[in-house]
């Protein structure tokens, strides 16, 4: 028998005895207080640092009480729909929005040009990369290839475990440039070798913006439309960054302050983002409407869709989870600032795609899901779409193949990491450490052969 089936079976007749000593009581984290996921029972996390970085707010007070309002994102003090009004759809958004995160400050045109040179440059990869590490294990997990792909990278950097602030920099901005290419070399690869299509390898353009080149590189043709570049462009200014309390931006301040390299640290913030709960929550999106696709026949027809989102909500439909993704948010209550933006462009794009049936199927799905989660299950701050709802649907209409989805999410959050990571570096001195509660009780010892 193959050794690997002998350790699954193993593994599988194991599972119940694993189980039952891993399981802890729900009961029992009331009694100690202990506040699940670092967050209190009414969803409010618990405070472990502070940052200069962004700012989310989704409540404002009135007569000294806190009430909901529309969501708002700012990064280091500036909101981002100014930024995204400030560049009038006539230039891209991403590298300005990098450079303010990095340095704390929007950059001069002379100064921007002078970032996206350096960004420019280190497009350029180790020699045969591509070949000996992004081909070597092609994988339909695009972000199991990234991670692969960036602790590889750490044994060609001499410098790689020296935290001095400007060696961290250097290695950040490395990264930025580098995570496009890591992750659209890596589908191609995959879809080469593994389902049997066209291998293209692109060299990225240096004049060219990232959103720019993020398309150039994946299209056979490398052609693209200046909306389509426009969409990419303002979606990935959106994922950039948001705040320090999200998993994948906690998870690099945690590793950050054991003393780790910046290899290791982003390693470890892809391995938090790919997660459904997480990064890959936009998957989810796109399956469930696929699935509700299959199981309504009118687009417009209200009762129809609420009948159906119903069973969804109960678990008599799609994953059975009783969940309609893309619906709700940790901290946004009435509005989704990155949703609200988004939709914008999301309704340009159809128009040029001539996709507007299926932007009235969401639409409809938006108006009347927030609805029957807020009633089904008494969310009285009320309930909005999340920026996931809609960017899944965006990348379907670049033609942007799944397995990217993720990976789009985490070539935007490099930024954020990076900055967060800068700041765990420049001002905390403790290394994160929570405390747990030990369940465990004295037990007597047996030699082996009284057991």
């Amino acid at each position: 028998m193959d050794d690997r089936y002998l350790i699954a079976e193993y593994a599988q007749q194991k599972t119940p005895l694993c189980d039952a000593c891993n399981q802890v009581q729900p009961a029992l984290y009331q009694e100690y207080g202990v506040q699940r996921g670092l967050r209190d029972e009414n969803g409010k996390g618990v405070l472990a640092g502070l940052t200069n970085i962004s700012e989310i707010s989704a409540f404002r007070t009135v007569d000294g009480k806190k009430v909901p309002s529309d969501g708002r994102l700012r990064y280091r003090g500036y909101d981002v729909k100014d930024l995204v009004n400030g560049s009038r759809g006539q230039r891209f958004v991403f590298e300005e929005g990098a450079y303010l995160l990095l340095f704390g400050k929007l950059p001069t045109q002379q100064e921007l040009e002078g970032f996206h040179e350096v960004l420019a440059y280190g497009m350029d990869m180790p020699t045969n990369f591509t070949r000996d590490v992004i081909m070597k294990a092609p994988s339909k997990d695009i972000m199991n290839s990234m991670t692969r792909s960036v602790l590889t990278l750490a044994s060609y950097d001499d410098q790689a475990n020296d935290l001095e602030h400007s060696n961290v920099l250097r290695q950040c901005l490395q990264l930025i440039s580098i995570f496009p290419m890591l992750a659209v070399y890596g589908y191609h690869a995959y879809n080469h070798y593994n389902k049997n299509g066209s291998m293209y390898i692109h060299r990225p353009d240096p004049e060219l913006s990232i959103a720019e080149n993020i398309l150039r590189m994946l299209r056979p043709n490398m052609e693209y439309t200046p909306l389509e570049a426009n969409v990419l462009d303002i979606a990935l200014l959106l994922h950039m960054e948001h705040g320090g309390g999200n998993n994948s931006t906690f998870t690099t301040r945690v590793v950050t302050s054991s003393g780790s390299d910046t290899y290791s640290t982003m390693a470890a913030a892809l391995c938090s983002l790919k997660g459904k709960k997480h990064g890959g929550a936009n998957i989810m999106v796109m399956q469930m409407m696929d699935d509700i696709r299959e199981h309504i026949s009118d687009y417009q027809d209200e009762d129809e869709i609420k009948s159906y989102l119903n069973k969804i909500l109960s678990g008599d439909a799609f994953d059975h989870q009783g969940l309609i993704y893309g619906m709700g948010h940790a901290v946004y209550s009435l509005s989704d600032p990155r949703e609200v933006i988004l939709k914008s462009f999301v309704e340009k794009l159809a128009v040029e795609k001539d996709r507007q049936e299926d932007l009235a199927l969401y639409t409809n799905v938006e108006h009347i899901g927030t609805k029957l989660i807020a009633e089904k299950r008494k969310i009285y701050k009320g309930v909005s779409p999340n920026v996931d709802f809609y960017s899944g649907f965006v990348y379907d209409m670049l033609g942007i193949p799944m397995e990217l989805y993720t990976p789009l999410f985490a070539i935007a959050r490099m930024v954020g990491w990076s900055a967060h990571r800068l700041e765990e570096l420049s001002s905390a001195t403790k290394i994160i450490r929570p405390a747990y509660q030990s369940l465990v009780k004295g037990k007597t010892y047996y030699p082996r052969d009284e057991r």
